[in-house]
């Protein structure tokens, strides 16, 4: 028997589209879950402006923050088989921004679409520019690296998720410490502006990665994350911190990979739809979540091959924890319901 944390954020939808996206939705396990617990809470997340509820949450949960900020960037790196034995890391990500008449924002690093090929390509192209001023950058895939910066390390960034589609006048560091990293930006911006890569990706159509974002800094002599994690459509760094990776939930294949202990499983397959509000597509993602998901884990629930299973759900703005067993969903009295999700 084990015990699973299953998070999944933007399960929680958006309190004005609550209503009807749970009357369209046909979940009967989601429902039993959520309804017969032993214990659920659900709380505003004291918003600190630079990470997501579920970013705080898994920061809490690995002791993995600083100053109230993720610090994920060692523990990632060593996912990466990279060792961060001194200084500062940060997060770095290629990114694409727009510039619109009145402000910029950064796309979702899930459209870029950045391939092993070409995000090697750009790496070498900012790696050099990063050794000039003495701040090594490591490659970890295709849209993480990382970057060691000690003398940064009091720059107060943002987590990407919190910073796509959003105005970034908002989000960009300030301060003095902040005015090599943005000159260190305007030099890789004007490096990658003409090469080769992002001329191909114009040819294609594709956005140019034409930025990059930093954050998540850490320091090297940080504990290691010592939690089993399992990440199901998860970006890079939430890779590096697992245990094991799938690419899709139709890679699991049934669910004894993750029956067999203890552990974290944070299934990352919303996110898209959720940020770009596409409801219609979300749904369709939360019924294949029923089917690959919520229903075999109901079903060990009752068998007994799961102990006890807590879901972590997440929106923009709020968290909400429910906590179920074998006894607790025998509670016959309590009818199904998604009201909770609302």
């Amino acid at each position: 028997m084990s015990h699973i944390t299953l998070v999944l954020p933007y399960l929680l939808p958006l309190p004005e589209f609550a209503p009807d996206l749970v009357r369209a939705l046909q979940t009967p396990a989601l429902a039993s879950l959520l309804s017969r617990t032993g214990a659920h809470e659900r709380a505003p997340t004291p918003d600190n402006g630079r990470a997501l509820p579920h970013e705080q949450w898994l920061a809490r949960e690995l002791g993995l923050a600083a100053d109230g900020r993720p610090a994920f960037a060692a523990a990632a790196m060593r996912g990466f088989g990279l060792d961060p034995a001194d200084g500062t890391w940060f997060i770095v990500n290629p990114s694409h921004v727009q510039i619109a008449r009145s402000h910029s924002m950064m796309a979702d690093l899930r459209h870029l679409d950045l391939s092993g090929e070409d995000s090697r390509a750009l790496y070498e192209a900012a790696r050099q520019l990063c050794d000039e001023i003495g701040h090594p950058l490591l490659y970890g895939d295709a849209q993480t690296w990382f970057l060691r910066a000690g003398d940064w390390a009091g720059i107060d960034t943002a987590t990407p998720d919190t910073v796509v589609g959003m105005d970034l006048t908002d989000f960009v560091p300030r301060g003095k410490q902040a005015l090599p990293y943005r000159r260190l930006q305007n030099e890789v911006q004007m490096a990658w502006h003409t090469h080769p890569v992002n001329a191909a990706r114009e040819a294609r159509r594709q956005p140019a990665v034409n930025a990059f974002w930093l954050w998540g800094a850490a320091s090297g002599a940080d504990k290691r994350a010592t939690r089993r994690i399992a990440g199901i459509e998860v970006p890079g760094w939430i890779s590096g911190l697992s245990d094991q990776t799938y690419a899709s939930l139709d890679e699991l294949d049934g669910l004894d990979g993750l029956l067999g202990q203890d552990g974290t499983v944070i299934v990352g397959s919303l996110a898209e739809s959720a940020i770009a509000a596409d409801w219609g597509s979300w749904m369709m993602r939360v019924q294949h979540l029923e089917q690959q998901l919520f229903a075999p884990l109901h079903a060990a629930l009752v068998q007994g091959r799961v102990k006890q299973l807590r879901l972590v759900l997440s929106s923009r703005e709020d968290l909400a924890e429910f906590t179920t067993s074998a006894m607790a969903q025998r509670k016959f009295w309590r009818r199904p319901t998604l009201e909770r999700l609302a």
